[in-house]
């Protein structure tokens, strides 16, 4: 039996962990699992922290890890004229972002703040955000075997791995099947096409640190007309002070220990010190600019023009931190000097994710706030470090926002919890909100208080119309209504391509 006990609490045992290494065999443990009636829980890394990590659904489950299936299967034919990347599930950001650097540095892609070892199909097959826009978006082509062992490839790359069409054209012809493998459990993804984009000239990162809370929806209508009129393309996001705080605060104690010296008495005094000094709004936004100089130029302009009154504008690029760290670092000797080197020390990382390059700053913000900062990355769920998600999907309409960023805020403090909270600008018409719960996951109590309050998020979501755009393992049952025609829809899909009920029992999915 394995266990997979994970920072969200909850856990079920697998039966055994198969490991497959490359299609042939996944579609050798699915005709098994048939006719053993055991079924499957395909993971891609299994770090999908805060929403189940590698925890199946039901039980009874083997694991199926698909992490030894990490190859780049077009690796030598990457190039500008060919921006795609076929890749299989095991395939990380890091892996990604180090092959690209080595061998054609123009191209990057829509990195997720998530750690860099983070599977990219798997992100993007549960409907992860990255910096650029939805994962959704990058992924087309996707190869699956079925609950039959059948292998099917969609979009035009039926036509096999030679035709010129194969990796480029999205859509291919007649319906498309390619959105039942996200969010769905109806095969078992193999590989995928990948999306990259040219490096642009010129990147910018912008935070907008909005004034007076009370205009927060103001805020969000101005940042979503931004985004609507492509002046600020790229997925807007809008953090809480907790949010805030959190993503720079060990970036901050690092370097205020590590570079000034700073012992453990006075470090947490001074740390405190430096986010009421750089970060004392109760909402920041960070967005990002790109393409050519003259184009970045005019569109910081406009958001400058736009935010005069409502928000303070800040814009850094490389060149901009590396000079300010510089000049700052020298003089840390003076305290105003000393608090924006380290929040330069601690911005670096989010504004690397703007650019493309993976990183570790948020697991390891994770790490240090519960005491166990020496740990790796990929062993949150090893820590003490307890994480839930709730992450619902948002109309833009900025006051509605604010409203109910308000209410989530009310029912977090009922339980004792200041939320974590992000409202990103996702598409022209819609945003999604990931708000997260911390807790000590060796206390019992605040497990299953933290659960009660997760519980009661979903539940004041729901009394607002709204839904969740991403849900964790353990709310399968509160998302998926057997009497609702369209899952009845959804599971009469399923026994199409899954008859026995073989892949991922329960996952976004009735389960009978």
């Amino acid at each position: 039996m394995a266990n997979h006990g994970n920072v969200t609490g909850f856990s079920l045992e697998s039966t055994e962990v198969l490991r497959p290494s490359n299609r042939d065999e996944v579609r050798q443990y699915v005709l098994e699992a048939r006719q053993l009636g055991r079924p499957l829980y395909p993971v891609s890394t299994g770090l999908n922290w805060g929403y189940g990590s590698s925890s199946p659904v039901k039980s009874g489950c083997a694991l199926l890890d698909l992490s030894a299936m990490n190859s780049i299967l077009n690796a030598k034919r990457i190039s500008l004229t060919n921006p795609v990347a076929v890749i299989e599930p095991g395939v990380t950001q890091a892996q990604l972002h180090h092959h690209l650097k080595e061998n054609c540095p123009e191209l990057m892609f829509n990195v997720t703040g998530s750690a860099a070892e983070t599977s990219i199909i798997g992100n993007a097959l549960d409907r992860g955000v990255g910096y650029l826009g939805p994962r959704r978006e990058d992924v087309f082509g996707l190869e699956f075997v079925t609950g039959t062992g059948q292998l099917l490839q969609t979009g035009f790359r039926r036509m096999g791995e030679a035709s010129p069409l194969a990796h480029c054209h999205p859509y291919g012809l007649g319906p498309m099947l390619d959105g039942l493998l996200f969010q769905g459990n109806f095969g078992v993804v193999t590989s995928a096409c990948f999306k990259l984009v040219p490096r642009p000239a010129r990147q910018l990162s912008v935070s907008l640190a909005l004034r007076h809370e009370a205009n927060l929806g103001r805020f969000i209508n101005a940042l979503a007309q931004l985004k609507r009129e492509h002046v600020m393309s790229a997925v807007t996001h809008i953090a809480n002070k907790a949010r805030t705080h959190a993503s720079l605060m060990f970036g901050i104690c690092t370097y205020l220990e590590s570079q000034c010296r700073l012992t453990e008495m006075t470090l947490a005094a001074e740390a405190s010190r430096v986010l009421s000094l750089v970060s004392p709004h109760q909402w920041t936004s960070l967005g990002g600019l790109a393409g050519s100089p003259q184009l970045v130029d005019a569109a910081l302009a406009e958001v400058k023009g736009r935010m005069r009154g409502l928000a303070r504008v800040t814009s850094v690029d490389d060149a901009k931190l590396a000079l300010g760290y510089k000049v700052l670092h020298r003089l840390r000797c003076i305290p105003w000097a000393r608090a924006n080197a380290a929040a330069i020390s601690a911005i670096r990382p989010l504004h690397g994710l703007a650019t493309g390059i993976p990183t570790d700053a948020a697991i390891n913000n994770l790490l240090w706030r519960f005491g166990q900062p020496a740990m790796n990355p990929t062993q949150l769920d090893e820590s003490r470090c307890g994480l839930l998600f709730i992450s619902p999907a948002l109309p833009m309409d900025g006051e509605f926002v604010a409203d109910v960023a308000k209410g989530m805020s009310n029912v977090g403090r009922k339980f004792g919890h200041e939320l974590y909270m992000t409202l990103n600008i996702e598409t022209e018409n819609s945003l999604v909100a990931v708000v997260n719960l911390l807790f000590e996951r060796t206390d019992a109590f605040a497990v299953e208080n933290a659960k009660r309050c997760a519980t009661s998020l979903h539940t004041y979501i729901k009394s607002r119309g709204l839904e969740v755009y991403r849900a964790r393992a353990d709310m399968m049952s509160d998302v998926v209504d057997p009497a609702s025609e369209y899952w009845q829809a959804v599971r009469d899909l399923k026994s199409a391509l899954d008859p026995d009920n073989i892949i991922a029992p329960g996952r976004y999915n009735l389960v009978d």
